[in-house]
Parts: C-alpha cells; sequence; structure tokens
C-alpha cells in the first residue's frame, strides 16, 4: 500500500490517502511506459514536411557561363543542388505522410495507470483536500505551488466542472492543465509533478470519472419510449364504376341500347 500525504490550501498535511499499487499495474512496467510515449508522440506529428527539388526553386535555369575556356569547373544553372539556394536532392514527394500507430486499449489503460505509480513511487504527486477558488486567481495557485514545494514543470489534473482551478492554473510558468479523464502517460512523463485533488484523484483510480456501461444503461432505460409507428393501411383499388353509369356517361341509357343490341343480331339471322 501506498500512503499518499493529502494537504490543506496552506500546504499542511491534513490526511494520507491508502492507495493499493495492484490497481495501478503494481510495478512500473519501464517498457510499456515507453513504448506508450512513443507512440503518442509520433501520433501528434502532422506529416506535412515538404522540401523542393530544382525544378520546385524559384530561379533562372540560364547556363551560368560557357562550357569551356574559363578556367571554372563546367556548371549549369544555379538552383541545382551543390549550390547555395538551390534545390534538394531527393526531395519529398508524397503529399501526406502518415505516421499514426494504434496502441491495444488494455496496454494504453495500464500505461496511464502506471505512469501515475511511477509518479507516486518517486513522490511526485502532491494532492490537496480540495482545489477551490472562489474566482480565478493566478497569484492564489502559484502560492499554493510554493507551499508544497514545486519548482519545476507541473501537471495539473482536476474535475472538468473545477473551471476556477483550470483558469487560475493555466498562466502559470511551466504548468498544464488536463481533466483528469484525459489523464495520460505522455502527459504525466512530460511533467516533473501532478497536482490533483482529492476527489479526482480517488475518482480516476476507481474509474468512475470516465463513466460506464450500466449508467449508459440506466440513461436509456429512464429515457421515454416513443410509440410504435402505426402501419400504412394498403391503399384501396378504385371501385369498378357500375354498367348504368358507364351507359350514362357514354350517353346513352340502358334502355336505349338494348333495342339495338336485338336489332343487330335479327339482322345476322336474317343474313
Amino acid at each position: 500500500m501506498i500512503e499518499l500525504p493529502i494537504y490543506d490550501s496552506n500546504g499542511k498535511k491534513v490526511d494520507t490517502l491508502q492507495i493499493d499499487a495492484a490497481e495501478l499495474g503494481g510495478e512500473v512496467r519501464y517498457a510499456l511506459l515507453k513504448q506508450a510515449y512513443v507512440i503518442t508522440h509520433g501520433n501528434q506529428r502532422q506529416g506535412s514536411a515538404r522540401t523542393k527539388s530544382r525544378g520546385d526553386v524559384h530561379g533562372s535555369t540560364r547556363k551560368l557561363y560557357k562550357q569551356k575556356g574559363t578556367g571554372n569547373a563546367r556548371a549549369g544553372a544555379s538552383r541545382t543542388p551543390i549550390r547555395k539556394g538551390g534545390g534538394v536532392t531527393f526531395k519529398k514527394t508524397r503529399t501526406r505522410e502518415d505516421f499514426r500507430t494504434e496502441l491495444p486499449k488494455k496496454m494504453r489503460r495500464l500505461a496511464n495507470r502506471n505512469a501515475l505509480l511511477a509518479k507516486l513511487i518517486d513522490n511526485e504527486v502532491k494532492c490537496f483536500n480540495a482545489l477551490d477558488f472562489k474566482a480565478p486567481k493566478t497569484a492564489e495557485f502559484a502560492k499554493l505551488m510554493a507551499s508544497v514545494g514545486i519548482d519545476r514543470t507541473c501537471l495539473v489534473a482536476t474535475d472538468k466542472g473545477n473551471k476556477n482551478a483550470m483558469l487560475s492554473a493555466r498562466n502559470c510558468a511551466g504548468v498544464d492543465v488536463i481533466r483528469i479523464d484525459q489523464l495520460n502517460a505522455f502527459a504525466l512523463l512530460n511533467h516533473r509533478y501532478l497536482i490533483v485533488d482529492k476527489a479526482a484523484l480517488v475518482s480516476f483510480i476507481d474509474s468512475t470519472c470516465f463513466g460506464s456501461e450500466e449508467e449508459s444503461d440506466e440513461v436509456a432505460a429512464a429515457a421515454p419510449a416513443k410509440a410504435p409507428a402505426k402501419a400504412k393501411a394498403p391503399a384501396k383499388a378504385p371501385a369498378k364504376a357500375p354498367a348504368k353509369a358507364k351507359a350514362s356517361a357514354e350517353g346513352k341509357t340502358p334502355a336505349a341500347a338494348a333495342p339495338k343490341a336485338a336489332k343487330s343480331t335479327s339482322k345476322k339471322e336474317g343474313a
């Protein structure tokens, strides 16, 4: 077990926090920390470096002087790679270089916790009972750092709702601010000290600052269920017009049409 002292705003020890090293990896894994650091550092590269060949450099392509008779070495244009101000022999031809690599999720999470363990073992974590500021004041935060003997680069990790602490710390020289749920191995290894409040540190160790799948399930269950959409009734086929209506539409009544049909049949019989 690691005993971490808890300080008040005046730098006086008021309590201790028991931390189980097994929750942070048990031991410092140097190879894992280096791998996480190198990968995170490489992922920050833009890959937008550019160079120019002799054809891209602005300038004349005229031959400097005649080939023979001057006593000088033969020379062509002034923008060749062997001259000052000339192009690059093998320029970068890619429009965009991608240096991004991925670290498995379990390795990344273990590296983040292991970096915190390394800081705890080296006594470089300064935990305060609370980081409460009535208003953003850089001078008050500088006094807080001096009370616990911080004289090198420092990383401040706190809850995302603690705006006054973030605004108070960000203007101090050599101090960077990060949310506790975004704490990572790269940021920890780039700074000598870590300043954190007790509640934020406990939430990082027990993973409550990241949320959980159970909470998302509860939120989904609490949301009102939408009523199922009603199925559209199939469109009815248009009804056929009755014979009377059809005959009336042609301008003939059924009574007038019947004798005409009988007359035509009698003519066929006579033929």
